[in-house]
């Protein structure tokens, strides 16, 4: 059942070829615990370029074409949205913001949105090659896995605004849901310390993301009414950037 999940996750969460049905996807939908587990995927390949002996910036910029190579730009389109119903001006409610989210023109906030989150990962990036090989590659890893922790959160905790994606994952989780999200992220502890990169490292890239997710799930709900699938692709986005530089800090200064 949870390998049938992860598969389905990593069907909709990637571009890997691991095949797609609905029984997988069914499975997927009903197993938040399956997010973070397709983390420890995505952030295992994605963070190998940092192994390489290349200089730091070629190190940096192989991270981030192989984290895009493997995840494709939904994550981002969902960033785009939010950033422009974010950049509403005036007094608009929930229901002019959502009318925002379903124009397919990217805006001014939503190009704003994506460039900021791309540039202040590339700095991360920067950061996290100009460490150890293997500690570049466990805070990277633990990066990853916390961003889609935060999905998992979010998933968990938070109403859908309207159906689709949001409603298809949300439908039936419940925060008792999040106690196999917990145990899940507990082995990056080993990873991290086991590659030279320490717990305070591995904690700090976990739980930032985890705080980028609880501050976007009280935004979407006063400003949304709701979560839906925009609003889990930026938290995804924008817990990486967070994970990332809160392990290169929190590495750098313990």
């Amino acid at each position: 059942m949870v390998l049938t999940a992860v598969r389905g996750a990593l069907g909709f969460l990637t571009r890997l070829p691991v095949g797609g049905d609905e029984r997988s996807w069914s499975a997927f939908r009903r197993t938040p615990v399956s997010i973070p587990l397709a983390g420890y995927v995505v952030g295992a390949l994605a963070a190998l370029p940092l192994l390489l002996p290349l200089p730091v910036p070629s190190a940096a910029a192989l991270y981030l074409a192989t984290l895009v190579l493997i995840t494709g730009v939904t994550h981002a389109d969902g960033l785009a949205d939010l950033g422009d119903a974010a950049a509403v001006h005036g007094g608009a409610d929930a229901a002019r913001r959502r009318e925002v989210l379903k124009d397919s023109q990217t805006g001014v906030g939503g190009a704003l949105a994506v460039s900021l989150a791309f540039v202040t990962l590339g700095l991360g990036a920067l950061g996290l090659a100009g460490t150890l090989p293997r500690v570049a590659f466990a805070l990277a890893f633990a990066a990853e896995v916390g961003a889609k922790a935060g999905v998992a959160f979010l998933v968990c905790t938070r109403e859908a605004v309207h159906e689709g994606l949001g409603s298809a994952l949300t439908e039936g989780a419940t925060p008792t849901d999040l106690l196999p999200v917990v145990v899940a992220v507990l082995p990056v502890f080993v990873v991290a310390s086991t590659a030279g990169a320490g717990y305070a490292g591995a904690l700090g890239a976990l739980l930032a993301p985890l705080g980028v997710a609880w501050l976007v799930g009280i935004w979407a709900r006063g400003a949304l009414g709701g979560i839906n699938g925009d609003v889990l692709g930026a938290a995804n986005e924008l817990g990486r950037v967070a994970g990332v530089h809160a392990g290169v800090i929190v590495w750098t200064l313990w």
